[in-house]
């Protein structure tokens, strides 16, 4: 492992910032990861993970000093997430998404919407990044969500689908068409949803594959009135936040996919070290020694991506779309081959619940798919290529 411990001194953080990380480790090992296999087992949202995050003030990390945050470094926030998913995949999720979901309003939200918003969130309420529906998932435009101006207030009729942390987010941040704008695209609108607003319904949670113990659900708006200062931007201006919302959510995904990638890549050693087989132990085996050295390659480069585009948001830079969407793309795909060959080093007992690598390898699916399928990453990286 001493590879990857070279590789996570490369963060460089400052004094206070690895007080931070270390705090967070300890909290995943001894209290995260044990309680794993019990929410994944029985579909529970991890309630008691979530409070012991909120006793830590994770959610202040993100969040400007000035609104009772801690203001923190993009590359620590990173690096919290892969060590909470490393631990648990589905807290992993429903933490991180209170920054995919939220991270816009402290970009390009108004006065009023940041007090609104951010005080809470510091303190450890729950965002929603709503975006897809039945007819919308990679392709934002198609969406049927409507905004209808009424005076000082928005009307939203419609619906999303498999919006995580849907049933138990106290903001969403919805992206709908403004009524008034008649273009597919330039009519996407962001707008802030509070819990309890008359009219907006969820739907039932998803029995999944894995992430069990994350909540995913279905939304509804029946005539929703929302203040209109609750609009994040100008009508209109949707796909552009949309846009700088995944940027910086998909570097996120990332390290989430990465801390089940060193998850089962961990498991693997430990068991390979320890089993046995002819008189001496798996990891002995020429072929097996192999397997290691291109997980162990290909886990270090990929982490080491995620450092470098940790260290492109804290410099500030803009357009970093293209990096984003190559590492969500390597990560993804690492953390399911990475897991299934886990699963195989295992050999039966990979297959049964008894081991995490089981756990993990339904955990990795979903990270191929969310925020952008592989597939439209693959066809937006290799269209940056053309001579325009």
């Amino acid at each position: 492992m001493k590879v990857l411990d070279h590789l996570d001194a490369t963060m460089n953080l400052p004094e206070h910032e690895r007080m931070v990380f270390d705090a967070v480790c300890q909290l995943a090992a001894d209290k995260i990861a044990p309680r794993a296999e019990g929410h994944d087992r029985d579909g529970s949202y991890p309630a008691d993970n979530m409070a012991d995050i909120n006793a830590l003030g994770m959610n202040a990390m993100f969040v400007p000093e000035a609104y009772g945050g801690a203001g923190l470094s993009y590359a620590v926030y990173l690096a919290c997430v892969r060590e909470v998913s490393n631990a648990c995949a589905s807290t992993g999720i429903v933490w991180a998404t209170n920054f995919h979901a939220l991270s816009p309003v402290i970009e390009l939200g108004s006065e009023d919407l940041k007090q609104l918003v951010l005080p809470r969130l510091a303190e450890g309420a729950i965002g929603a990044l709503c975006i897809t529906e039945p007819t919308a998932g990679s392709d934002a435009t198609g969406m049927k969500t409507k905004f209808t101006p009424d005076g000082d207030d928005i009307i939203v009729e419609g619906g999303k689908t498999f919006i995580s942390n849907g049933d138990i987010a106290d903001f969403l941040l919805v992206f709908g068409k403004w009524s008034e704008i008649d273009d597919d695209k330039g009519s996407i609108t962001a707008l802030i949803i509070e819990k309890g607003t008359p009219g907006l319904g969820y739907g039932k949670r998803e029995s999944k594959m894995g992430h069990r113990a994350a909540p995913t659900t279905g939304l509804s708006f029946d005539g929703c009135r929302v203040p209109r200062r609750n609009l994040l931007g100008a009508p209109g201006e949707g796909i552009a936040i949309l846009l700088a919302s995944l940027n910086r959510s998909r570097p996120s995904v990332a390290a989430h996919a990465l801390g089940i990638a060193r998850g089962a890549f961990e498991d693997a050693v430990a068991y390979i070290n320890e089993r046995k087989q002819s008189g001496r132990k798996i990891v002995e085996f020429q072929g097996i020694q192999f397997m290691l050295a291109d997980m162990a390659t290909d886990l270090a480069m990929c982490e080491a991506w995620l450092w470098h585009v940790a260290r492109l948001v804290d410099g500030g830079a803009e357009d970093f779309g293209v990096e984003a969407s190559m590492l969500k793309m390597r990560a993804s795909d690492l953390a399911m081959s990475i897991a299934t060959d886990a699963v195989q080093l295992h050999g039966g007992y990979g297959y049964c619940q008894d081991y995490r690598v089981e756990r993990l390898m339904r955990d990795a699916k979903i990270t191929q798919i969310w925020e952008g399928t592989n597939q439209i990453h693959r066809q937006f990286i290799g269209r940056s290529f053309i001579e325009r």
